[in-house]
Protein backbone atom coordinates (compact mmCIF):
# COMPACT_ATOMS: atom_id res chain seq x y z
CA UNK A 1 0.00 0.00 0.00
CA UNK A 2 1.28 3.36 -1.03
CA UNK A 3 1.10 6.23 1.20
CA UNK A 4 -0.83 9.42 0.04
CA UNK A 5 2.18 11.63 0.68
CA UNK A 6 5.82 10.67 1.99
CA UNK A 7 7.95 12.53 3.88
CA UNK A 8 11.49 12.72 2.34
CA UNK A 9 14.35 12.17 4.98
CA UNK A 10 16.93 14.50 3.69
CA UNK A 11 14.66 17.69 2.87
CA UNK A 12 11.44 16.92 4.94
CA UNK A 13 9.55 17.79 2.01
CA UNK A 14 6.24 15.84 1.29
CA UNK A 15 6.24 14.15 -2.01
CA UNK A 16 3.05 12.78 -3.32
CA UNK A 17 3.24 8.59 -2.46
CA UNK A 18 2.68 7.80 -6.52
CA UNK A 19 4.99 10.13 -7.95
CA UNK A 20 7.17 9.16 -5.05
CA UNK A 21 7.19 4.96 -6.84
CA UNK A 22 7.64 6.35 -10.06
CA UNK A 23 10.53 8.04 -9.30
CA UNK A 24 12.26 4.67 -7.27
CA UNK A 25 11.96 6.30 -4.11
CA UNK A 26 14.48 9.10 -5.33
CA UNK A 27 13.29 12.54 -4.07
CA UNK A 28 12.23 15.02 -7.07
CA UNK A 29 13.45 18.00 -5.16
CA UNK A 30 16.63 17.15 -3.21
CA UNK A 31 17.43 13.98 -4.83
CA UNK A 32 17.94 11.83 -1.72
CA UNK A 33 18.23 8.22 -2.77
CA UNK A 34 15.23 6.59 0.19
CA UNK A 35 15.71 2.37 0.66
CA UNK A 36 14.13 -0.04 -1.35
CA UNK A 37 13.42 -3.37 -0.40
CA UNK A 38 15.02 -6.63 -1.92
CA UNK A 39 12.02 -6.89 -3.70
CA UNK A 40 11.76 -3.34 -4.67
CA UNK A 41 15.53 -3.39 -5.59
CA UNK A 42 15.28 -6.49 -7.77
CA UNK A 43 12.07 -5.05 -9.88
CA UNK A 44 14.05 -2.02 -10.44
CA UNK A 45 16.88 -4.02 -11.71
CA UNK A 46 16.30 -6.93 -13.38
CA UNK A 47 14.60 -7.44 -17.17
CA UNK A 48 11.04 -8.24 -15.89
CA UNK A 49 9.97 -11.93 -15.65
CA UNK A 50 13.82 -13.31 -15.79
CA UNK A 51 13.77 -13.32 -11.83
CA UNK A 52 14.47 -17.40 -10.98
CA UNK A 53 15.23 -17.75 -6.97
CA UNK A 54 18.11 -19.85 -6.27
CA UNK A 55 17.14 -22.68 -4.19
CA UNK A 56 17.03 -22.22 -0.35
CA UNK A 57 19.43 -23.23 1.44
CA UNK A 58 19.41 -24.89 5.58
CA UNK A 59 21.45 -23.37 8.19
CA UNK A 60 21.54 -23.64 12.01
CA UNK A 61 18.80 -21.10 12.78
CA UNK A 62 19.99 -20.49 16.38
CA UNK A 63 23.14 -21.59 17.09
CA UNK A 64 24.21 -19.94 20.32
CA UNK A 65 20.36 -20.03 22.07
CA UNK A 66 20.77 -16.80 22.28
CA UNK A 67 18.61 -14.13 24.30
CA UNK A 68 18.94 -10.45 25.15
CA UNK A 69 15.79 -8.72 26.37
CA UNK A 70 13.73 -11.88 23.89
CA UNK A 71 14.95 -14.55 22.47
CA UNK A 72 16.83 -14.76 19.09
CA UNK A 73 14.23 -17.05 17.39
CA UNK A 74 11.43 -14.27 18.27
CA UNK A 75 13.08 -11.97 16.69
CA UNK A 76 13.44 -14.10 13.21
CA UNK A 77 9.73 -14.78 13.81
CA UNK A 78 9.41 -10.90 13.98
CA UNK A 79 11.19 -10.02 11.09
CA UNK A 80 9.80 -12.43 8.67
CA UNK A 81 6.21 -11.50 9.13
CA UNK A 82 7.19 -7.99 8.82
CA UNK A 83 8.92 -8.26 5.69
CA UNK A 84 7.93 -11.43 4.10
CA UNK A 85 11.50 -12.92 3.82
CA UNK A 86 12.87 -15.72 5.36
CA UNK A 87 16.31 -14.10 5.85
CA UNK A 88 18.25 -10.42 5.08
CA UNK A 89 19.24 -11.68 1.46
CA UNK A 90 17.46 -12.23 -1.27
CA UNK A 91 18.76 -14.26 -4.81
CA UNK A 92 17.91 -14.47 -7.54
CA UNK A 93 19.09 -15.33 -11.51
CA UNK A 94 17.73 -13.15 -13.79
CA UNK A 95 18.79 -10.66 -16.68
CA UNK A 96 20.19 -6.72 -16.85
CA UNK A 97 19.17 -5.68 -20.46
CA UNK A 98 19.31 -9.10 -21.44
CA UNK A 99 22.67 -9.92 -19.88
CA UNK A 100 22.65 -12.67 -17.34
CA UNK A 101 23.46 -12.01 -14.42
CA UNK A 102 23.34 -13.39 -10.51
CA UNK A 103 21.85 -11.29 -7.91
CA UNK A 104 21.93 -11.31 -4.33
CA UNK A 105 19.89 -8.52 -2.86
CA UNK A 106 19.70 -7.32 0.79
CA UNK A 107 16.86 -5.98 2.75
CA UNK A 108 17.59 -3.76 5.74
CA UNK A 109 14.19 -4.30 7.29
CA UNK A 110 15.21 -7.69 8.39
CA UNK A 111 17.25 -7.62 11.45
CA UNK A 112 19.54 -3.98 10.01
CA UNK A 113 20.55 -6.29 7.19
CA UNK A 114 22.77 -8.44 9.58
CA UNK A 115 25.62 -10.49 8.12
CA UNK A 116 24.56 -14.31 9.92
CA UNK A 117 25.24 -18.10 8.67
CA UNK A 118 22.09 -17.31 6.59
CA UNK A 119 23.08 -14.73 4.90
CA UNK A 120 26.71 -15.97 4.86
CA UNK A 121 25.78 -19.39 3.17
CA UNK A 122 23.19 -17.68 0.22
CA UNK A 123 25.69 -14.93 -0.47
CA UNK A 124 27.81 -17.67 -1.09
CA UNK A 125 25.19 -20.17 -2.98
CA UNK A 126 24.89 -16.77 -4.95
CA UNK A 127 28.72 -17.35 -6.22
CA UNK A 128 29.09 -20.96 -6.61
CA UNK A 129 25.72 -20.67 -8.74
CA UNK A 130 27.81 -17.70 -10.47
CA UNK A 131 30.74 -20.06 -10.77
CA UNK A 132 28.69 -22.78 -12.08
CA UNK A 133 26.95 -20.85 -15.08
CA UNK A 134 30.09 -18.40 -15.92
CA UNK A 135 27.71 -15.51 -15.14
CA UNK A 136 28.67 -12.21 -13.65
CA UNK A 137 27.24 -11.59 -9.47
CA UNK A 138 26.06 -8.83 -8.73
CA UNK A 139 25.82 -8.01 -4.98
CA UNK A 140 23.06 -4.94 -3.62
CA UNK A 141 24.81 -4.35 -0.37
CA UNK A 142 22.72 -2.71 2.83
CA UNK A 143 23.97 -3.60 6.49
CA UNK A 144 24.56 -3.00 9.59
CA UNK A 145 27.22 -5.47 10.06
CA UNK A 146 27.34 -9.34 11.53
CA UNK A 147 24.78 -10.81 13.51
CA UNK A 148 25.69 -10.40 17.14
CA UNK A 149 23.18 -12.94 18.20
CA UNK A 150 24.80 -15.96 16.56
CA UNK A 151 28.57 -14.71 18.08
CA UNK A 152 31.32 -15.63 16.31
CA UNK A 153 29.70 -17.79 13.30
CA UNK A 154 28.56 -14.75 12.31
CA UNK A 155 32.08 -12.93 12.60
CA UNK A 156 33.09 -16.19 10.24
CA UNK A 157 30.93 -15.62 7.36
CA UNK A 158 33.30 -13.05 6.53
CA UNK A 159 35.63 -15.33 5.50
CA UNK A 160 33.73 -17.88 3.85
CA UNK A 161 32.42 -15.31 2.01
CA UNK A 162 35.40 -13.95 0.96
CA UNK A 163 37.08 -17.28 -0.39
CA UNK A 164 33.86 -17.42 -2.83
CA UNK A 165 34.76 -14.03 -4.42
CA UNK A 166 38.05 -15.50 -4.52
CA UNK A 167 36.85 -18.73 -6.25
CA UNK A 168 34.63 -16.34 -8.99
CA UNK A 169 38.29 -14.25 -9.39
CA UNK A 170 40.52 -17.74 -10.31
CA UNK A 171 37.42 -18.44 -12.78
CA UNK A 172 38.06 -14.88 -14.55
CA UNK A 173 33.76 -14.29 -13.74
CA UNK A 174 32.76 -10.86 -12.90
CA UNK A 175 32.05 -9.52 -9.75
CA UNK A 176 29.79 -6.30 -8.88
CA UNK A 177 28.67 -4.73 -6.00
CA UNK A 178 25.92 -1.63 -5.61
CA UNK A 179 26.42 -0.09 -2.56
CA UNK A 180 23.30 1.45 -0.62
CA UNK A 181 22.73 2.90 2.23
CA UNK A 182 24.15 2.14 4.95
CA UNK A 183 26.64 -0.48 4.19
CA UNK A 184 29.08 -1.30 7.58
CA UNK A 185 30.62 -3.58 9.57
CA UNK A 186 31.04 -7.32 8.30
CA UNK A 187 29.45 -7.19 5.14
CA UNK A 188 31.52 -3.85 4.05
CA UNK A 189 34.74 -5.94 5.20
CA UNK A 190 34.15 -8.74 3.33
CA UNK A 191 32.19 -9.51 0.00
CA UNK A 192 30.74 -5.80 -0.64
CA UNK A 193 34.33 -4.59 -1.07
CA UNK A 194 35.75 -7.41 -2.85
CA UNK A 195 34.31 -6.93 -6.04
CA UNK A 196 35.99 -5.81 -9.22
CA UNK A 197 33.72 -3.03 -9.65
CA UNK A 198 32.35 -1.05 -6.94
CA UNK A 199 29.21 1.46 -7.76
CA UNK A 200 27.65 3.46 -5.19
CA UNK A 201 24.09 5.48 -5.23
CA UNK A 202 24.72 8.80 -3.96
CA UNK A 203 25.04 9.44 -0.82
CA UNK A 204 25.21 5.52 0.30
CA UNK A 205 27.61 5.45 3.50
CA UNK A 206 29.96 1.98 3.78
CA UNK A 207 32.52 2.15 6.48
CA UNK A 208 33.75 -0.46 8.83
CA UNK A 209 32.69 1.22 12.20
CA UNK A 210 30.26 3.26 12.26
CA UNK A 211 30.46 7.08 13.02
CA UNK A 212 28.87 7.20 16.63
CA UNK A 213 31.66 4.69 17.05
CA UNK A 214 34.21 6.24 15.26
CA UNK A 215 33.32 9.83 17.45
CA UNK A 216 32.96 7.83 20.87
CA UNK A 217 36.31 6.21 20.38
CA UNK A 218 38.27 9.07 18.95
CA UNK A 219 36.36 11.90 20.89
CA UNK A 220 36.57 13.77 17.70
CA UNK A 221 33.47 15.39 15.55
CA UNK A 222 33.86 13.60 11.98
CA UNK A 223 34.32 15.74 8.67
CA UNK A 224 30.94 16.26 6.59
CA UNK A 225 30.01 13.21 4.41
CA UNK A 226 32.61 11.19 6.19
CA UNK A 227 31.67 7.42 4.63
CA UNK A 228 29.35 8.58 2.07
CA UNK A 229 29.70 7.30 -1.46
CA UNK A 230 31.21 10.97 -2.89
CA UNK A 231 34.06 10.65 0.48
CA UNK A 232 34.82 7.35 -0.63
CA UNK A 233 35.59 8.33 -4.05
CA UNK A 234 37.69 10.93 -3.78
CA UNK A 235 39.75 8.70 -1.35
CA UNK A 236 39.40 5.90 -4.02
CA UNK A 237 37.82 3.21 -2.57
CA UNK A 238 34.91 3.09 -5.26
CA UNK A 239 34.80 3.16 -8.63
CA UNK A 240 31.55 5.32 -9.47
CA UNK A 241 28.31 6.97 -7.96
CA UNK A 242 25.34 6.26 -10.38
CA UNK A 243 22.16 7.46 -9.71
CA UNK A 244 19.40 5.06 -9.28
CA UNK A 245 17.44 5.84 -12.52
CA UNK A 246 20.89 5.01 -14.55
CA UNK A 247 21.80 1.98 -12.72
CA UNK A 248 20.07 -0.57 -15.13
CA UNK A 249 22.00 1.14 -18.01
CA UNK A 250 25.41 1.61 -16.09
CA UNK A 251 24.92 -2.46 -15.06
CA UNK A 252 23.83 -3.70 -18.34
CA UNK A 253 27.18 -2.10 -20.01
CA UNK A 254 29.21 -3.67 -17.59
CA UNK A 255 27.87 -7.22 -17.42
CA UNK A 256 28.41 -7.42 -21.10
CA UNK A 257 31.94 -7.02 -20.67
CA UNK A 258 32.15 -9.62 -18.32
CA UNK A 259 30.71 -12.04 -21.48
CA UNK A 260 33.60 -14.80 -21.33
CA UNK A 261 36.23 -13.66 -23.94
CA UNK A 262 37.23 -16.13 -27.28
CA UNK A 263 39.66 -19.12 -27.11
CA UNK A 264 43.14 -18.22 -28.14
CA UNK A 265 43.40 -18.23 -31.78
CA UNK A 266 39.99 -17.50 -32.38
CA UNK A 267 40.83 -13.93 -33.90
CA UNK A 268 37.68 -12.91 -33.51
CA UNK A 269 36.22 -10.52 -30.70
CA UNK A 270 33.59 -11.40 -27.73
CA UNK A 271 30.95 -10.04 -30.02
CA UNK A 272 31.66 -12.83 -32.98
CA UNK A 273 32.94 -10.05 -35.77
CA UNK A 274 36.29 -10.84 -36.95
CA UNK A 275 38.92 -7.92 -36.04
CA UNK A 276 40.27 -6.02 -39.25
CA UNK A 277 43.61 -6.89 -40.11
CA UNK A 278 46.65 -5.02 -41.95
CA UNK A 279 48.62 -2.88 -39.73
CA UNK A 280 50.73 -2.63 -42.28
CA UNK A 281 48.61 -0.66 -43.71
CA UNK A 282 47.78 1.58 -41.19
CA UNK A 283 51.51 2.18 -38.91
CA UNK A 284 54.51 4.45 -40.66
CA UNK A 285 56.62 1.55 -40.25
CA UNK A 286 60.05 2.81 -42.08
CA UNK A 287 61.63 5.79 -40.74
CA UNK A 288 61.94 7.25 -44.39
CA UNK A 289 57.93 7.98 -44.67
CA UNK A 290 58.31 10.07 -41.74
CA UNK A 291 59.20 14.13 -42.68
CA UNK A 292 61.92 15.15 -41.37
CA UNK A 293 61.36 18.17 -38.29
CA UNK A 294 62.85 20.31 -36.45
CA UNK A 295 63.58 18.15 -32.71
CA UNK A 296 62.74 21.29 -30.72
CA UNK A 297 59.54 21.59 -33.21
CA UNK A 298 58.52 18.37 -32.44
CA UNK A 299 58.59 18.97 -28.84
CA UNK A 300 56.59 21.34 -28.88
CA UNK A 301 54.05 19.78 -31.49
CA UNK A 302 53.60 17.64 -28.40
CA UNK A 303 52.65 19.42 -25.98
CA UNK A 304 50.50 21.69 -28.32
CA UNK A 305 47.59 22.55 -25.46
CA UNK A 306 45.22 21.72 -28.10
CA UNK A 307 45.90 18.53 -28.68
CA UNK A 308 43.47 15.65 -27.90
CA UNK A 309 43.76 14.70 -25.01
CA UNK A 310 42.79 10.88 -23.42
CA UNK A 311 39.53 11.59 -22.51
CA UNK A 312 39.00 13.10 -26.08
CA UNK A 313 40.34 10.14 -27.96
CA UNK A 314 38.00 7.74 -25.43
CA UNK A 315 34.91 9.99 -26.22
CA UNK A 316 35.52 9.54 -30.28
CA UNK A 317 36.61 5.60 -29.99
CA UNK A 318 35.13 3.88 -27.41
CA UNK A 319 30.83 2.71 -27.00
CA UNK A 320 29.97 1.62 -23.76
CA UNK A 321 32.71 3.26 -21.79
CA UNK A 322 32.34 3.30 -18.13
CA UNK A 323 35.20 5.25 -15.85
CA UNK A 324 36.30 3.61 -13.12
CA UNK A 325 38.04 5.52 -9.94
CA UNK A 326 39.97 4.81 -7.16
CA UNK A 327 43.05 2.70 -5.96
CA UNK A 328 41.62 1.31 -3.28
CA UNK A 329 44.02 2.01 -1.09
CA UNK A 330 44.15 6.21 -0.70
CA UNK A 331 43.23 8.42 -3.62
CA UNK A 332 41.37 8.31 -7.25
CA UNK A 333 44.42 10.63 -9.14
CA UNK A 334 43.22 12.42 -11.82
CA UNK A 335 45.86 12.60 -14.15
CA UNK A 336 44.49 8.94 -14.79
CA UNK A 337 41.73 8.13 -16.36
CA UNK A 338 40.25 4.52 -17.60
CA UNK A 339 37.64 1.63 -17.49
CA UNK A 340 36.41 -0.80 -19.88
CA UNK A 341 34.40 0.03 -22.98
CA UNK A 342 34.02 -1.44 -26.64
CA UNK A 343 36.38 -0.59 -29.46
CA UNK A 344 34.63 -1.27 -33.18
CA UNK A 345 32.40 -3.98 -30.72
CA UNK A 346 36.14 -5.51 -29.38
CA UNK A 347 35.23 -5.22 -25.33
CA UNK A 348 38.93 -3.65 -24.28
CA UNK A 349 40.48 -1.81 -21.25
CA UNK A 350 41.88 1.91 -21.89
CA UNK A 351 43.75 3.47 -19.59
CA UNK A 352 45.59 6.93 -19.86
CA UNK A 353 47.50 9.92 -18.50
CA UNK A 354 45.32 12.65 -19.38
CA UNK A 355 46.24 16.11 -19.12
CA UNK A 356 42.93 17.73 -18.90
CA UNK A 357 41.87 20.78 -21.64
CA UNK A 358 43.01 23.30 -22.83
CA UNK A 359 42.86 25.58 -19.87
CA UNK A 360 45.15 26.19 -17.90
CA UNK A 361 42.62 25.65 -14.73
CA UNK A 362 41.19 22.41 -16.12
CA UNK A 363 45.36 21.08 -16.95
CA UNK A 364 45.99 22.01 -13.13
CA UNK A 365 42.80 19.92 -11.99
CA UNK A 366 44.33 16.99 -13.65
CA UNK A 367 47.92 17.60 -12.36
CA UNK A 368 49.33 18.24 -15.96
CA UNK A 369 48.81 14.40 -16.59
CA UNK A 370 51.39 13.64 -13.85
CA UNK A 371 50.39 11.04 -11.97
CA UNK A 372 50.70 10.22 -8.71
CA UNK A 373 51.06 6.93 -6.92
CA UNK A 374 47.81 6.65 -6.82
CA UNK A 375 47.05 7.00 -10.45
CA UNK A 376 49.61 4.14 -11.14
CA UNK A 377 47.31 1.64 -8.53
CA UNK A 378 44.74 2.76 -10.25
CA UNK A 379 45.69 1.92 -13.22
CA UNK A 380 47.43 -1.82 -11.99
CA UNK A 381 43.97 -2.48 -10.98
CA UNK A 382 42.03 -1.86 -14.08
CA UNK A 383 44.99 -3.73 -15.93
CA UNK A 384 44.21 -7.14 -13.24
CA UNK A 385 40.75 -6.90 -14.20
CA UNK A 386 41.44 -6.80 -17.71
CA UNK A 387 43.53 -9.60 -16.99
CA UNK A 388 40.97 -11.90 -15.65
CA UNK A 389 38.25 -11.15 -17.93
CA UNK A 390 40.35 -11.43 -20.49
CA UNK A 391 39.78 -8.10 -22.11
CA UNK A 392 43.41 -6.49 -24.25
CA UNK A 393 44.34 -3.46 -22.67
CA UNK A 394 45.30 -0.14 -24.24
CA UNK A 395 47.53 2.86 -22.63
CA UNK A 396 47.16 6.50 -24.27
CA UNK A 397 50.37 8.00 -22.47
CA UNK A 398 50.25 11.79 -22.73
CA UNK A 399 52.63 12.76 -19.60
CA UNK A 400 56.11 15.37 -19.27
CA UNK A 401 56.64 11.88 -16.49
CA UNK A 402 55.30 11.03 -12.68
CA UNK A 403 54.51 13.43 -10.13
CA UNK A 404 57.88 15.18 -8.39
CA UNK A 405 55.88 16.09 -5.04
CA UNK A 406 56.75 14.83 -1.72
CA UNK A 407 53.19 13.35 -1.19
CA UNK A 408 54.04 11.39 -4.40
CA UNK A 409 57.37 10.27 -2.44
CA UNK A 410 55.76 9.32 0.08
CA UNK A 411 53.27 7.37 -1.11
CA UNK A 412 55.78 5.28 -2.93
CA UNK A 413 55.89 7.02 -6.14
CA UNK A 414 59.06 4.56 -7.25
CA UNK A 415 57.56 1.54 -6.18
CA UNK A 416 54.60 2.01 -7.95
CA UNK A 417 56.20 2.89 -11.65
CA UNK A 418 58.10 -0.73 -10.88
CA UNK A 419 55.46 -2.55 -9.96
CA UNK A 420 53.61 -1.43 -13.16
CA UNK A 421 56.46 -2.63 -15.11
CA UNK A 422 56.59 -6.03 -13.96
CA UNK A 423 52.66 -6.18 -13.57
CA UNK A 424 52.85 -5.04 -17.42
CA UNK A 425 55.37 -7.81 -18.21
CA UNK A 426 53.85 -10.40 -17.23
CA UNK A 427 49.74 -9.46 -18.20
CA UNK A 428 48.26 -12.34 -20.20
CA UNK A 429 45.93 -10.42 -22.72
CA UNK A 430 47.24 -8.55 -25.34
CA UNK A 431 48.70 -4.71 -24.80
CA UNK A 432 49.29 -1.73 -27.22
CA UNK A 433 50.54 1.54 -25.88
CA UNK A 434 50.46 4.69 -27.63
CA UNK A 435 52.37 8.01 -26.63
CA UNK A 436 49.94 10.12 -28.23
CA UNK A 437 51.76 13.18 -26.89
CA UNK A 438 54.91 13.11 -24.60
CA UNK A 439 56.02 10.22 -23.29
CA UNK A 440 57.96 11.48 -20.75
CA UNK A 441 60.41 9.46 -18.51
CA UNK A 442 59.12 6.54 -16.05
CA UNK A 443 56.16 8.23 -16.11
CA UNK A 444 55.34 7.35 -19.47
CA UNK A 445 57.36 3.83 -19.28
CA UNK A 446 55.36 2.87 -16.15
CA UNK A 447 51.97 1.94 -18.91
CA UNK A 448 54.74 1.12 -21.85
CA UNK A 449 55.53 -1.89 -21.30
CA UNK A 450 53.39 -3.65 -23.75
CA UNK A 451 53.55 -5.87 -27.21
CA UNK A 452 53.29 -2.77 -28.96
CA UNK A 453 54.67 0.41 -28.13
CA UNK A 454 52.85 3.08 -30.63
CA UNK A 455 53.80 6.73 -31.35
CA UNK A 456 51.87 9.30 -33.08
CA UNK A 457 53.49 11.54 -35.45
CA UNK A 458 53.38 14.32 -33.25
CA UNK A 459 54.34 12.71 -30.32
CA UNK A 460 57.85 12.69 -28.73
CA UNK A 461 59.06 9.73 -26.21
CA UNK A 462 62.37 10.47 -24.00
CA UNK A 463 63.94 9.53 -20.57
CA UNK A 464 63.68 13.26 -19.78
CA UNK A 465 62.51 16.61 -20.90
CA UNK A 466 65.12 18.75 -23.44
CA UNK A 467 64.54 21.41 -20.04
CA UNK A 468 66.06 19.01 -17.59
CA UNK A 469 68.45 17.57 -19.91
CA UNK A 470 69.80 21.10 -20.58
CA UNK A 471 69.72 22.36 -17.22
CA UNK A 472 71.59 19.33 -15.78
CA UNK A 473 74.07 18.55 -18.92
CA UNK A 474 74.47 21.97 -20.55
CA UNK A 475 73.90 23.75 -17.08
CA UNK A 476 71.31 26.05 -19.23
CA UNK A 477 67.88 25.70 -19.48
CA UNK A 478 68.47 27.78 -22.74
CA UNK A 479 70.21 24.50 -24.33
CA UNK A 480 66.44 22.61 -24.44
CA UNK A 481 66.53 22.95 -28.49
CA UNK A 482 69.83 20.98 -28.65
CA UNK A 483 69.23 18.47 -25.55
CA UNK A 484 66.06 17.55 -28.00
CA UNK A 485 68.33 16.82 -30.86
CA UNK A 486 70.40 15.26 -28.87
CA UNK A 487 67.99 12.50 -26.78
CA UNK A 488 66.55 11.54 -30.89
CA UNK A 489 62.87 11.64 -29.19
CA UNK A 490 60.59 12.00 -32.26
CA UNK A 491 59.15 9.40 -34.12
CA UNK A 492 61.44 9.11 -36.91
CA UNK A 493 64.80 8.38 -34.26
CA UNK A 494 62.53 6.40 -32.26
CA UNK A 495 61.49 4.15 -35.53
CA UNK A 496 65.13 4.17 -36.17
CA UNK A 497 66.32 2.99 -32.50
CA UNK A 498 63.81 0.30 -31.95
CA UNK A 499 61.66 1.92 -29.45
CA UNK A 500 58.46 2.07 -31.21
CA UNK A 501 57.10 -0.19 -33.84
CA UNK A 502 55.48 1.91 -35.50
CA UNK A 503 54.21 5.30 -36.04
CA UNK A 504 50.49 6.42 -36.56
CA UNK A 505 49.34 9.10 -38.90
CA UNK A 506 48.14 12.69 -37.79
CA UNK A 507 45.99 15.22 -40.30
CA UNK A 508 48.84 17.15 -42.01
CA UNK A 509 47.95 20.24 -39.70
CA UNK A 510 48.62 18.17 -36.62
CA UNK A 511 45.90 16.34 -34.06
CA UNK A 512 45.20 19.39 -32.54
CA UNK A 513 43.73 20.49 -35.95
CA UNK A 514 41.04 17.51 -36.25
CA UNK A 515 40.24 15.79 -32.99
CA UNK A 516 37.47 13.59 -34.50
CA UNK A 517 40.29 12.87 -37.72
CA UNK A 518 43.30 12.17 -35.17
CA UNK A 519 41.29 9.53 -33.42
CA UNK A 520 39.96 7.70 -36.46
CA UNK A 521 43.49 7.40 -37.68
CA UNK A 522 44.27 6.18 -33.95
CA UNK A 523 41.55 3.99 -33.89
CA UNK A 524 42.49 2.05 -37.33
CA UNK A 525 45.73 1.64 -36.42
CA UNK A 526 44.72 -0.18 -32.52
CA UNK A 527 42.05 -1.80 -34.51
CA UNK A 528 44.64 -3.31 -36.94
CA UNK A 529 47.51 -4.52 -34.25
CA UNK A 530 44.57 -5.99 -31.89
CA UNK A 531 43.79 -7.86 -34.73
CA UNK A 532 47.42 -9.37 -34.67
CA UNK A 533 47.41 -9.74 -31.38
CA UNK A 534 44.36 -11.66 -29.89
CA UNK A 535 44.98 -14.63 -31.29
CA UNK A 536 48.18 -14.86 -30.00
CA UNK A 537 47.87 -17.35 -26.29
CA UNK A 538 48.92 -16.00 -22.97
CA UNK A 539 52.42 -17.84 -22.73
CA UNK A 540 53.56 -16.29 -26.20
CA UNK A 541 52.07 -12.66 -25.18
CA UNK A 542 54.56 -12.97 -21.86
CA UNK A 543 57.44 -14.39 -23.83
CA UNK A 544 57.46 -12.24 -26.99
CA UNK A 545 56.79 -8.84 -24.68
CA UNK A 546 59.80 -9.52 -22.48
CA UNK A 547 61.84 -10.61 -25.75
CA UNK A 548 60.60 -7.11 -26.92
CA UNK A 549 62.08 -5.23 -24.20
CA UNK A 550 65.51 -7.60 -23.57
CA UNK A 551 66.51 -6.63 -27.15
CA UNK A 552 66.65 -2.92 -26.39
CA UNK A 553 70.32 -2.29 -26.12
CA UNK A 554 71.71 -5.37 -26.90
CA UNK A 555 74.18 -6.07 -30.39
CA UNK A 556 72.69 -3.50 -32.56
CA UNK A 557 73.73 -0.76 -30.44
CA UNK A 558 69.19 0.39 -29.92
CA UNK A 559 68.55 2.31 -26.85
CA UNK A 560 66.01 1.31 -24.32
CA UNK A 561 63.42 3.89 -22.65
CA UNK A 562 64.77 4.42 -19.16
CA UNK A 563 63.14 5.33 -16.07
CA UNK A 564 63.37 9.12 -15.13
CA UNK A 565 61.28 11.35 -13.05
CA UNK A 566 61.50 15.33 -14.53
CA UNK A 567 61.30 17.86 -11.81
CA UNK A 568 57.97 20.37 -11.96
CA UNK A 569 57.13 23.76 -10.13
CA UNK A 570 55.29 22.67 -6.97
CA UNK A 571 52.95 24.95 -6.79
CA UNK A 572 51.02 23.74 -9.83
CA UNK A 573 52.67 25.77 -12.57
CA UNK A 574 53.09 24.40 -16.15
CA UNK A 575 56.02 21.91 -16.04
CA UNK A 576 57.11 23.14 -19.16
CA UNK A 577 57.49 26.40 -17.84
CA UNK A 578 61.00 28.12 -17.16
CA UNK A 579 63.07 25.84 -15.35
CA UNK A 580 61.32 23.28 -14.67
CA UNK A 581 62.54 19.95 -14.93
CA UNK A 582 66.23 21.21 -13.53
CA UNK A 583 66.46 19.51 -10.71
CA UNK A 584 69.80 17.58 -9.16
CA UNK A 585 68.55 14.36 -10.84
CA UNK A 586 69.88 12.17 -14.23
CA UNK A 587 67.91 10.81 -16.27
CA UNK A 588 67.30 7.37 -15.06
Amino acid sequence: MVADWVRCAGCAGLVYGKRFTRCAHVCPDCGRHGPLTARQRLDQLLDPGTAEPLQAVRTVEDPLRFTDTRPYPDRLAEARAATGLEEAVVCVRGRIEDRPVVVAAMDFRFLGGSLGCAVGELITEAARTSLRHRVPLLLVTASGGARMQEGVLSLLQMAKTAQALAALDAAGVLTVSLVTDPTYGGVAASFATLTDVIIAEPGARLGFAGPRVIEQTTRQRLPEGFQTAEFLLENGMVDTIVPRPGLRSALGRLLGLGQPAPSPGSGADPAGEPLRPGAAEVLLRNPEELAERDPWEAVRLARHPGRPTAADHIGHLLDDFLPLHGDRLAGDCPAVIGGPGRLNGTPVMVIGTHKGGPTLAERQAHSFGMATPSGYRKAARLMRLAAKLGLPVITLVDTPGAHPGTDAERGGQALAIAENLRLMSGLPVPIVAVVTGEGGSGGALALAVADRVLISEGGVYSVISPEGCAAILWKSPEAAPAAAEALRMDPRELLRLGVVDGVVAEPPDGAHSDHAKAAALLGDALTAVLGELVPWDPDRLRQERVRRFQRIGVATGSAGAAVATPAADRSGADPHDGDAGADDGRGA
